[in-house]
């Protein structure tokens, strides 16, 4: 297990926190042996929540042609047929993949190929579920095209809690399916903008894993 580079500044914070608490304990509430054990146990859940946020665990990856491979761990929360405003214009089968704060928050790429496509929106922060979500929120846009003309569009979107989001892509460069991407820091939510005749893999309520699983296949394969 490792921790990945984008929850080191988090970390020291963390640390630097817990030091100060802790010396302030010892220093003037030395006395009081309930209030200092509360705040070692304070000190403890904070440093273990900063390291379970920001894990990076090792994973067997491997590329798959022909199918959209999930860009998150979480639990499947929206399939649905929806107008795509932004890049396509037209109908897209929209898969919403919820990132629960226990949930790895490192994201990948969901097929290899160009990425097309990349735009930072500011916005709101309505908890990850809500339906304006990807419209509404803070939210990044990506497209990647593969080497057989098909795309997809997907966004890593912040939600309540989330409040930071990492992209680590260069719009022309060419990606490869499973590598990094991105990161949303404490958890929210992706959404994939599918072809209509793409063959899901998943159901509604579906746990699924970033780089690890299918979420769907292209129909011209």
């Amino acid at each position: 297990m490792k921790f990945h580079k984008e929850g080191i500044p988090s970390l020291i914070i963390t640390i630097l926190f817990i030091a100060a608490l802790n010396a302030a304990l010892y220093f003037f509430l030395n006395d009081y042996q309930i209030i200092k054990i509360i705040g070692y146990v304070i000190s403890g859940l904070l440093l273990i929540i900063i390291l379970q946020f920001f894990r990076s665990p090792q994973r067997k990856l491997v590329q798959r042609e022909g199918e959209i491979i999930s860009p998150a761990d979480g639990t499947v929360v929206v399939i649905e047929e929806v107008e795509e405003k932004e890049y396509y214009n037209e109908k897209r089968l929209q898969v919403s993949v919820f990132m629960s704060p226990v949930n790895v928050h490192l994201n990948r790429y969901p097929i290899s190929g160009l990425l097309k496509y990349y735009k930072y929106h500011p916005g709101l922060y309505l908890v990850a579920w809500h339906p304006k979500s990807s419209t509404e929120n803070e939210r990044t846009t990506i497209v990647v095209e593969d080497n057989k003309g098909r795309s997809l569009l997907y966004r890593q979107i912040a939600g309540a809690l989330a409040r930071r989001i990492v992209f680590f892509g260069k719009e022309g460069t060419s990606v490869n399916q499973t590598d990094e991407c991105g990161f949303i820091k404490f958890g929210s939510r992706v959404d994939l903008l599918l072809p209509l005749d793409a063959k899901l893999s998943v159901k509604l309520n579906d746990k699924v894993k970033g780089g690890i699983s299918t979420i769907a296949k292209f129909n011209n394969v």
